[in-house]
C-alpha cells in the first residue's frame, strides 16, 4: 500500500488543464476562467452624483445660506448639456453626470428651492458626493483571474466591464463504468440477491457538481466480454473511472480487463479507511480512477481523489493555505497505519467555534450517515489517542463549484 500523499501525487501527475472555449456571460456561472479578463471601460464611465441634489462650485457654497440659479437638470442617461459658472447650480441625480465645471454635491435635504433660486444650507467641500471618473475600476485594469470560478457576482461584474464572452476551461468529460452482476437501476425489478446500483447515480452527480460533464457508460456484468464492450465507449473521455471490481475477488476482473487493453498501472492499493482498493493508472491517453464498489468508499475517494483530479484538468487554482480544522466531540482511540476519514456532523459552540462530531457506526456501506455527514475527520496513520476539544484536521463534504 501507499500513502494518501504519494497516492494523490500520481494521479495529479501529468494531469493538464483542458483547452479553452468561449462562453457568453448567460452561461458562464460556474465555468473556470481559462484566461484574464481586462476591463474595456471605466466605472464610473465619468465623474457621477453620489447624491440626489445640487451640482455647484464648492467655493460658491463656502458660506451658508448662500443662493445660486438653477440652470438646469442632469439625470442617468440624459446630462446636463453646458458648464456651470459662478453663482450657478444645476438638479442632479444619483448616477447623473457631474456637469462642467461643478466640483461638489449638495444634497437636496440641505437646500431650499424658490423657482429657479436654490439656497444651500449646508457648506460644500470639493469632491464631496461625486464618484470620480474610474472609482470602482479603469479600463485595462484586470479583474479576474485564470483559474477562478465564475461566481454570480463575477458575472455582474464582467457586465459592468463591457465583456460579453469569458474564455473558460471545457468541461471534463468523465466517464463512468460501474461493475458487478447484482446490481440494477433504481425503478427495475429487483431479484433476492441483486441490489440498486446507486454509485453511479451519485458518482454521475458529483462530477456535475464538480463542473465536468459524466457519460454514463452503464453496468458491466462480471465478464470480460460485457467490460471491454463498455470499456470501447470510454476512449473519448478525459477520464474514466469504474466502481467496483477493485478488490482480489475471483468476480473482481476490472484490473485485468484494464490490463488487458493496456492499461499502465500507477497503483493499486491505499493506506486509507474507507477507501483501500483504489486503482489508478493510464489507459493511453486517459487517466483511470478504480473507486472501490462501497458506497462510503466510493463517496470518500471522490472527495480525495477525483476532487483534485478534476480541478487540475479545470485549471482550477488550489488553496496552498491551511486547511479546515473543529475541535473535536467527542474522544477517539488511536489509529492504526491506515489514515482515517470519520463521517461526521459539524455545530457550533457559544463561541463560534466549529465542533465536530464523529458518528459512533463508520461502516463504509452506511450510505445515509454519509448524507446526514458536513465533514470528514482526517486521522493521520498512527495518530495517538484524541480527546474531544482537540483540534482536528476536517474536508468539509461541499463538492460543487458554484457560489453567489
Amino acid at each position: 500500500m501507499i500513502s494518501v500523499e504519494e497516492a494523490l501525487g500520481h494521479v495529479l501527475s501529468g494531469i493538464e488543464p483542458l483547452s479553452a472555449e468561449q462562453v457568453g456571460l448567460t452561461d458562464a456561472l460556474g465555468r473556470v476562467l481559462a484566461r484574464d479578463v481586462a476591463s474595456r471601460v471605466s466605472h464610473p464611465p465619468a465623474a457621477v452624483s453620489a447624491m440626489d441634489g445640487y451640482a455647484v462650485i464648492a467655493g460658491d457654497v463656502a458660506e451658508v445660506p448662500t443662493t445660486l440659479e438653477r440652470i438646469g437638470e442632469s439625470a442617468a442617461g440624459q446630462g446636463f448639456d453646458g458648464a456651470l459658472g459662478p453663482g450657478q447650480a444645476v438638479r442632479i441625480f444619483t448616477g447623473a453626470p457631474v456637469p462642467e465645471g461643478a466640483d461638489a454635491v449638495v444634497m437636496q435635504e440641505d437646500a431650499e428651492v424658490h423657482g429657479n433660486k436654490v439656497t444651500c444650507k449646508e457648506k460644500a467641500v470639493p469632491g464631496r458626493h461625486i464618484r470620480p471618473q474610474g472609482l470602482d475600476f479603469k479600463a485595462g485594469e484586470t479583474l479576474l483571474r485564470e483559474g477562478s470560478v465564475i461566481t454570480a457576482r463575477d458575472v455582474g461584474l464582467a457586465a459592468a466591464m463591457n465583456v460579453p464572452w469569458l474564455t473558460v476551461r471545457r468541461r471534463p468529460r468523465v466517464a463512468i463504468l460501474a461493475t458487478g452482476d447484482e446490481l440494477v437501476m433504481p425503478g427495475d425489478p429487483l431479484g433476492p440477491e441483486q441490489i440498486i446500483s446507486s454509485n453511479s447515480l451519485a458518482l454521475a452527480a458529483y462530477v456535475k457538481a464538480l463542473g465536468g460533464e459524466p457519460l454514463n457508460l452503464g453496468i458491466a456484468r462480471d465478464d470480460a466480454e460485457s467490460l471491454n464492450a463498455l470499456l470501447e465507449d470510454a476512449s473519448e473521455s478525459d477520464l474514466l473511472v469504474t466502481i467496483g471490481g477493485a478488490s482480489v475477488g475471483d468476480y473482481d476482473l476490472v484490473r485485468q480487463a484494464l490490463k488487458d487493453r493496456g492499461l499502465e498501472l500507477g497503483f493499486y492499493r491505499v493506506a486509507m479507511r474507507p477507501g483501500k482498493p483504489l486503482i489508478f493508472g493510464r489507459l493511453g491517453r486517459v487517466p483511470v480512477l478504480g473507486l472501490p464498489g462501497n458506497p462510503v468508499s466510493a463517496g470518500v475517494t471522490t472527495v480525495v481523489f477525483l476532487k483534485p483530479a478534476m480541478e487540475a484538468m479545470l485549471g482550477i487554482r488550489r488553496d496552498e493555505g491551511p486547511g479546515a480544522t473543529a475541535l473535536l466531540g467527542r474522544d477517539l482511540g488511536k489509529n492504526d497505519q491506515r489514515q482515517d476519514y470519520l463521517r461526521a456532523a459539524l455545530a457550533l459552540d457559544g463561541d463560534g467555534e466549529a465542533i465536530a462530531t464523529p458518528f459512533d457506526v463508520q461502516d463504509s456501506a452506511m450510505m445515509a450517515r454519509l448524507a446526514q455527514a458536513d465533514c470528514l475527520v482526517v486521522r493521520p496513520p498512527h495518530a495517538p489517542a484524541a480527546k474531544k476539544g482537540e483540534r482536528v484536521p476536517i474536508i468539509p463534504l461541499r463538492l460543487g463549484l458554484v457560489s453567489i
